[in-house]
């Protein structure tokens, strides 16, 4: 098998056997062509052996890569042999015994409440687009939504009766998600009084949040809305969506919530992944000590 075979192959594979989403699917496709171009196609799929592993590694070392990228590269390529084997076209897996790069964790940015407010605070509500904003805003910070899944939301996906949205994530897995009652009713009124009058596009008549010409929202888009309501509030914090969604789930750690029901709420697979909010917890402990105690 040649790599032009192999790498749609994989993409079935992953498609299939994951159910990962286009953007996952493309990473994981660029990842193996990088390997492909180190080789310069001179060995197929079938022959690249440990050894290449590594020098591809020490390669992606001395060109700079950070280790966080070169751990989601390595990650890449343990699926791509995994599906080599499956599909039989290889009896030994050559990234077997290649551990990742330790990797430092860096704590995310997080916004505090009264910086939320202002941000909110400067949303022109005599807008239609306006309107919209806040409920975006009030719906990531409110539930945590990655902003993937914001832009796909649907109307059929909002209990607002009962609370909470059902949301499809990585992997087209569904969670319950409970929002508050703020967001749901900046939603209801967008709905109502925005949305009820828009020129809806054909295939986005049950998404919720949409752009002017009444198709879904993008994923920039919404980064767009963000930083510019950041900027408008003096914040200068490196700001995006996803600070909402790390904001949501600090503030809920900060406030008392099990972890495991913050892991829920964001669809984390893995409860290690939701243990960085314990940290980010008590940094904010240490600065409190910092700040308030006369022998600190």
């Amino acid at each position: 098998m040649l790599w032009p075979e192999a790498l749609p192959a994989f993409k079935n594979f992953l498609k299939l056997e994951r159910g990962l989403a286009e953007n996952s699917l493309e990473s994981y496709l660029r990842d193996i062509a990088k390997l492909a171009s180190f080789v310069q196609n001179s060995r197929s799929p079938e022959s690249v052996s440990e050894e290449d592993i590594h020098r591809f590694l020490a390669f992606l070392t001395e060109i700079g890569m950070s280790s966080t990228s070169q751990a989601r590269i390595l990650s890449g390529l343990k699926a791509f042999f995994e599906f080599m084997r499956i599909d039989r076209r290889r009896e030994t897996d050559p990234t077997a015994l290649i551990a990742a790069p330790r990797l430092t964790r860096k704590l995310p940015e997080v916004l505090q409440v009264e910086e939320i407010e202002d941000m909110l605070a400067c949303i022109d509500h005599s807008t239609p687009e306006g309107t919209r904003n806040r409920a975006i805003l009030e719906v990531m910070y409110s539930s945590g939504l990655r902003v993937s899944e914001l832009t796909a939301l649907k109307i059929s996906q909002c209990h607002f009766d009962e609370g909470y949205l059902l949301v499809v994530g990585k992997g087209n897995k569904t969670r319950l998600v409970p929002v508050g009652s703020s967001a749901i009713a900046c939603s209801e009124i967008y709905r109502r009084e925005i949305r009820a009058g828009m020129e809806v596009q054909k295939g986005y008549e049950d998404h919720l949040f949409l752009n002017r010409r009444g198709a879904a929202l993008s994923r920039v888009m919404v980064f767009y809305i963000v930083k510019d309501l950041a900027e408008k509030a003096g914040i200068r914090k490196t700001i995006s969506p996803h600070t909402l969604r790390h904001s949501f789930a600090t503030h809920l750690v900060e406030g008392g919530a099990d972890l495991r029901a913050v892991q829920e709420m964001l669809g984390h697979e893995s409860i290690t992944t939701t243990e960085i909010y314990t940290h980010l917890d008590r940094a904010y402990l240490q600065q409190t000590l910092k700040e308030f105690h006369p022998r600190a």
